[in-house]
């Protein structure tokens, strides 16, 4: 596995973890209504919105022609 595929590879497990904070953040927020949960939810949102876009540019960036 090149070090590229690796690179990719860990962008997309790291996106999926951080999708997965955020469903947790957000129904820990709908049961307790603790604002702590909402922003941690929505910092992790976005953190994964990141990384997708992080990822995409990192694909383009280094695509073998």
């Amino acid at each position: 596995m090149s070090l590229r595929a690796f690179h990719l590879v860990f962008i997309g497990a790291s996106v999926v973890l951080s999708a997965f904070l955020a469903a947790w953040a957000m129904g820990q927020y709908q049961v307790q209504h603790d604002a702590s949960y909402l922003v941690a939810g929505v910092a992790a949102l976005l953190g994964a919105i990141g990384l997708a876009f992080y990822a995409s540019v990192f694909q383009k960036k280094t695509r073998v022609l």
